[in-house]
């Protein structure tokens, strides 16, 4: 947190101008917020920025909205190393560099890395445009960074831990298949459909018959299911044949559909067996070392069980 500092590192008290122009103080949340006008080429880069890619178009119509009706909401900036660095506001920062702008409206408040990189998300989670693999890119980091759990990013900005979850098993999937949900060609929920197929070839060429036959997000999961059913049956050496299928015990369409929805939560095989008495059993199948670490992973999270939840 710390005590604002002027260019030299030197603390700076209350009545003292931070530069940029004239500013005043306020109080927002017990802590004293600074008003003032800055320099563009003052503020630098948000390191915590999880936004890849900003579109010119929407830039090039904010910048003349700041010609026209001027800068309605300043942006939030910080003192790191005597220096203003960008909290929230990069769109106008950046709307206000295309307009010819020389100076925009900041406020300066105190705050740490881990809460700038906070601010950064939920600023970015309310923009409909950010696309899955940018948040899931920016939860991943914040993890990593921060040595937390999902519980504790979930808590800390007030969202379903199953949205985290289900974001950041996306990042699971081939590159090719990332690329795609990128450029939006395909969903998010296409993809989180995709990742129960332990293949990366099948997964990109389902990908593919995705976007070429325009399937629906539950087309493409029925289609998923019945790989998965077939590659089952090629393990147990059972062929499909009518004789062989009425000789099986059928299953009721409420396990099917809790099997369906354990896999897409899973990301791999599950059965579901159980008896006329309610008792059964859970089967998850990995393929190797590496998938049973990710699975032990979910189970063990938080000491919990992932709920069955599947974030739209």
């Amino acid at each position: 947190m710390g005590t604002p500092l002027d260019e030299d590192g030197n603390p700076v008290h209350e009545s003292t101008d931070l530069g940029g122009g004239g500013g005043s103080e306020k109080e927002s949340g017990g802590a004293k917020v600074q008003s003032l006008e800055l320099k563009v080429d003052e503020i630098q880069n948000n390191p915590f920025q999880p936004r890849r890619e900003f579109n010119p178009d929407e830039i090039a119509s904010l910048a003349e909205s700041l010609k026209n009706h001027q800068q309605l909401q300043p942006v939030l900036v910080r003192i790191v190393d005597g220096k203003y660095q960008l909290i929230s506001g990069e769109r106008r920062l950046r709307a206000t560099i295309h307009a010819g702008l020389k100076t925009i409206r900041a406020e300066v408040r105190e705050a740490d890395d881990r809460l700038v990189a906070e601010l950064a998300i939920i600023e970015n989670l309310q923009r409909k445009d950010l696309n899955p693999i940018e948040k899931a890119l920016s939860f991943k980091r914040y993890i990593d960074e921060h040595k937390c759990k999902q519980d504790d990013l979930a808590r800390r900005l007030s969202i379903d831990r199953s949205t985290i979850a289900n974001l950041m098993r996306l990042l699971e999937l081939p590159e090719a298949i990332l690329d795609l949900l990128q450029a939006g060609e395909i969903s998010a929920g296409h993809a989180r459909a995709l990742l129960p197929i332990g293949d990366e070839e099948v997964q990109i060429r389902t990908a593919g018959k995705i976007m070429e036959d325009s399937w629906s997000v539950r087309a493409t999961e029925t289609h998923v299911a019945e790989l998965l059913k077939a590659e089952e049956d090629a393990e147990t050496g059972k062929k499909i044949v009518n004789a062989t299928r009425q000789k099986r015990k059928s299953v009721s369409p409420q396990i099917e559909s809790m099997q369906q929805e354990m896999r897409m939560i899973f990301g791999t095989k599950v059965e579901i067996k159980s008896s006329a008495r309610g008792r059964g059993k859970i089967t998850l199948h990995f393929s190797d070392p590496d998938e049973f670490e990710r699975l032990r992973a979910i189970l063990a999270d938080a000491g919990q069980p992932p709920r069955l939840k599947v974030a739209g």
